[in-house]
């Protein structure tokens, strides 16, 4: 925690944060669409006349009242458990937002700049994102989650106050260029959503901050709440959680599968009436510039690889998600008997993002990549997604570099995009060999038997009994004293 000791002692200053919120049918009866204060004018925090109020535990009851009394932490012990809180969320790149920045010294931050790296732009730029949650306590108890109701862990809570103060403080060091926030969901979606919305609005308005803003939001909350952090925010999640219906029953039973959809849908309405609006108006506020994205954990449930591609295909097409990103499932402490206890492989989240990829940007259709995985419905884990799919498909090889189309070129294991962009831009000139391929590739081994070349043609080599061991990754044992080469 190297970045805390700069911060201002003023941060440091804890206290404790009393609520009391009438329930009306299971919902708050007040909806303002500002986030209330938990403290008076002097900073003191509100507190109950009535102690017979005073409870230790949530109380979500229909028309009873709840109080939650959070410990006293200074701001260093809440950003060290809810930064450490945040780390199960995956989907925090920064990707595809709008260009701004506070040169001519106007507003505060900027959504291009270089700092330490926490997450990576499409051109390889490195962003660095203050990840937090506003809390980590929360009134569902999802099997999956940490912070879970009956989950033995630390609580914390930010005001919404101490994030802006937080975010400012922290840019002003150049640790961060933005900010990635969530949040368990406490009181209600709608109270959860209002705080979350106001430390966007708060950062944007009173600070004028032009860095980067991803918020998740809850798709509970009131369809308004969802629009203004679309306002507010340069990128929106919402998690479809888990890739079946049957697994979100299982584990999530207090979460609606439609509900969720149904959220995702009406964001994607609002990005696309965002960018008409931008084109036919010039002072309309943009909304969403990046886009919404979602993420699903793996391994948590029975789903198998082809069940998440065919999922995640699905998400692509009816919402124009601008990605969906992948959770292997970690084992919790106090985990629930329905959870596995040993955590998928990392490399199946890997593959899993490969295989993505593929439907991304290679042209391939989902029943494709399905169709690259085994009996069971999942990944080979010992190679990549487009290897196992041109072995189970050699007819299609080999490919001429030199005649055929760009689509089937993307075909060709070990060729990437921009490889398969020069070798299209440079055969227009002369005729390409295999070492002109070499020079464009990162492993010609894996190429060769799937091309053909000027004075280069594979023969036998294509239809191999053993090709699939002959281009399988090679293990290595490290050595832990090894001299550097």
């Amino acid at each position: 925690m190297l970045l805390l000791g700069v911060v201002p002692a003023a941060l440091w200053r804890g206290r404790a944060e009393w609520h009391n919120v009438p329930f009306v049918n299971g919902r708050t009866s007040q909806r303002p669409w500002r986030a209330r204060s938990d403290v008076d004018n002097a900073g003191n925090p509100l507190r109950l006349l009535n102690p017979r109020f005073i409870a230790p535990t949530l109380d979500t009851d229909p028309g009873r009242t709840y109080i939650e009394r959070m410990p006293q932490l200074d701001t260093r012990e809440k950003l060290a458990i809810l930064a450490d809180a945040a780390k199960y969320d995956a989907s925090c790149a920064s990707s595809g937002s709008a260009k701004r920045d506070s040169k001519g010294g106007k507003g505060i931050g900027s959504t291009e700049g270089m700092g330490i790296c926490h997450a990576y732009a499409p051109d390889g730029r490195c962003i660095s994102l203050l990840k937090i949650l506003l809390t980590n306590s929360c009134i569902f108890d999802c099997h999956y989650c940490i912070n879970r109701k009956s989950s033995n862990v630390r609580r914390a809570r930010f005001t919404a106050d101490e994030v802006v103060r937080l975010t400012l403080a922290f840019y002003k060091r150049n640790y961060i260029e933005g900010l990635f926030l969530s949040s368990g969901i406490i009181r209600s979606s709608n109270y959860t959503m209002e705080q979350v919305v106001e430390v966007a609005r708060s950062l944007r308005e009173d600070h004028d901050f032009r860095g980067y803003i991803h918020l998740k939001t809850i798709p509970d909350a009131d369809p308004e709440l969802v629009r203004q952090a679309g306002l507010y925010a340069d990128r929106i999640s919402i998690n479809v959680e888990l890739p079946t219906e049957r697994g979100l029953k299982r584990l999530a039973p207090e979460k609606d599968g439609a509900r969720i959809e149904g959220a995702m849908g009406e964001m994607k309405s609002a990005i696309e009436e965002g960018k008409d609006s931008s084109k036919r108006f010039k002072s309309a506020p943009s909304f969403a510039p990046a886009g919404q994205s979602t993420q699903m954990i793996v391994g948590a449930d029975s789903a198998n690889d082809s069940e998440i591609v065919g999922r995640a295909s699905l998400l692509y097409d009816r919402f124009a998600l601008r990605r969906v990103y992948y959770s292997a499932f970690s084992p919790i402490p106090d985990a629930s008997a329905v959870l596995p206890l040993q955590r998928p492989p990392l490399m199946r989240e890997h593959r899993l993002y490969q295989s993505d990829w593929l439907m991304r940007f290679y042209g391939f259709k989902p029943a494709e990549v399905m169709a690259s995985t085994d009996a069971s419905g999942m990944l080979p884990l010992d190679i990549d997604p487009k290897l196992a799919w041109a072995l189970k498909f050699r007819e299609q090889f080999p490919v001429d570099v030199n005649r055929s189309p760009r689509e089937m070129l993307l075909r060709v294991p070990g060729l990437g995009v921009k490889a398969v962009d020069r070798i299209v831009a440079s055969r227009r000139w002369r005729r390409l060999g295999l070492d002109d391929v070499a020079r464009l590739t990162v492993s010609i081994a894996k190429v060769r038997p799937f091309i053909v070349a000027d004075g280069w043609r594979p023969t036998l080599l294509t239809d191999r009994a053993d090709l699939a061991q002959r281009l399988k990754p090679k293990t290595q044992q490290l050595e832990l004293f090894a001299s550097a080469a």
